[in-house]
C-alpha cells in the first residue's frame, strides 16, 4: 500500500495500462506538460509525445480523433480539462461513441475513456462548476464512473481502460490534492458500489466528493445514536442496484444525495428503483436549480453541506 493523492493514483493506473499495452495513448490540452490538475504529470517524458498527445484547443476534434483512434484499433483516454467543455463535443458523444456499436451491428468498438472532471470547482462560477453526470447516465452506450478516492481513481482507471466501451469517466475538480492509501493491485469491478459504513437506521447513497460531506453527516447523526448505511455508488450506470435495495430492505428508509441539480438528477433514477422494489420511504437532496455564482456567498447557495444532509436524515427518521 502506497500513499497518493487522486492525482498521483490516476497517474499509476494510467502509467501501468501505458507500460502493458502499446495500443493505450492519451490526447488532450497541456497533457504534456502534466494536465492541469496534475493528472498526466511526468507521462510524455515516459511514453513520448507520439503516446501522450498535446493537442489544439478544439474539444470536438479531439473526442473525434479520440473516436477514430479507438475503431482503428487504438485505445485512447481523451482529456476534456473539464465536464463543462465536453458540451463542445457532445455530437462526437452522443453520435459517435455511444451509438458505433449498436449501429454497426457490433463490427465497430469504440474502447475510447473520457475524462470530464466534473462538479462545483472553487472560485469558477457558472461554466466551470457543473455536475453533469446525469446527463451521461442517460444516454445508452456508455459507462459512467465517479471516483471518489485516490483508491478509487487508480482502481476504476483501469478498469475503464479494460472496459472496451466508452466510458465518461468523471473525476471531481477539487479532489486532486487529497492523499489515501492505494493498493495497485486491487482490482474494482465496474458497477460495484463502496460500502463506507454500516448501520440500520437509514440508507444513505451518494457519490464523488459528495461522499465526503455525508461521512461528517454520519458523524453528527451518530452522535445523536442513528446508524447510517453509506454506500459509494462510485458506477453510476451500471449501477449497484443489488446492494442499494439490499440496504433498503433492512433499513425501510433511503437518502440519496449529489452535488448536481435535484431536478432531473440521478438521484431520482436511484430512488424510484428503491421504492418500486422495497417499498422504503425515499427522499433526495440535491442543488437548487440556479447556476453556481462566482461569488463565495452564491458559490454556497449551490453546495450540499453536512448540515443540511443530517437535517434530511432526521426529517426522513420523524
Amino acid at each position: 500500500m502506497a500513499v497518493m493523492s487522486y492525482a498521483q493514483a490516476a497517474v499509476a493506473a494510467l502509467a501501468g495500462a501505458m507500460q502493458a499495452d502499446a495500443r493505450v495513448v492519451a490526447l488532450g490540452e497541456d497533457i504534456g506538460r502534466g494536465g492541469i490538475f496534475g493528472q498526466y504529470a511526468g507521462l510524455q517524458q515516459r511514453f513520448g509525445a507520439q503516446r501522450v498527445v498535446d493537442t489544439p484547443i478544439s474539444e470536438a476534434a479531439i473526442l473525434g480523433a479520440g473516436v477514430g483512434m479507438a475503431l482503428a484499433g487504438l485505445r485512447p483516454v481523451v482529456e476534456m480539462r473539464v465536464v463543462d467543455f465536453a458540451l463542445c463535443a457532445m455530437d462526437e458523444i452522443v453520435n459517435q461513441a455511444a451509438k458505433n456499436r449498436f449501429m454497426f451491428g457490433g463490427q465497430g468498438r469504440v474502447p475510447l475513456v473520457m475524462r470530464m472532471p466534473n462538479g462545483i470547482w472553487d472560485a469558477s462560477a457558472a461554466q466551470h462548476s457543473q455536475s453533469l453526470e446525469a446527463w451521461f447516465a442517460h444516454l445508452p452506450g456508455v459507462v459512467v464512473l465517479c471516483p471518489g478516492t485516490p483508491q478509487d481513481n487508480h482502481g476504476l482507471l483501469r478498469a475503464a481502460l479494460d472496459c472496451g466501451d466508452p466510458v465518461i469517466y468523471m473525476e471531481h475538480k477539487t479532489l486532486w490534492g487529497v492523499q489515501g492509501e492505494v493498493d495497485t493491485a486491487q482490482a474494482i469491478p465496474i458497477g460495484q458500489a463502496r460500502h463506507v459504513r454500516r448501520g440500520n437506521d437509514l440508507t444513505l447513497v451518494s457519490w464523488s466528493r459528495q461522499v465526503q460531506a455525508c461521512e461528517a453527516a454520519c458523524e453528527d447523526l451518530a452522535a445523536q445514536g442513528i446508524g447510517v448505511d453509506l454506500l459509494d455508488l462510485r458506477s453510476l450506470w451500471p449501477w449497484d442496484r443489488e446492494a442499494v435495495l439490499a440496504s433498503c430492505g433492512r433499513t425501510g428508509r433511503l437518502l440519496v444525495v449529489h452535488e448536481a441539480v435535484q431536478a432531473g438528477g440521478f438521484g431520482a433514477e436511484v430512488a424510484a428503483t428503491a421504492a418500486e422494489a422495497t417499498g422504503c420511504r425515499v427522499r433526495r437532496l440535491g442543488a437548487p436549480r440556479i447556476p453556481v455564482g462566482y461569488a463565495p456567498v452564491l458559490e454556497a447557495q449551490s453546495r450540499v453541506t453536512p448540515a443540511a444532509i443530517a437535517a434530511a436524515a432526521r426529517a426522513l427518521l420523524g
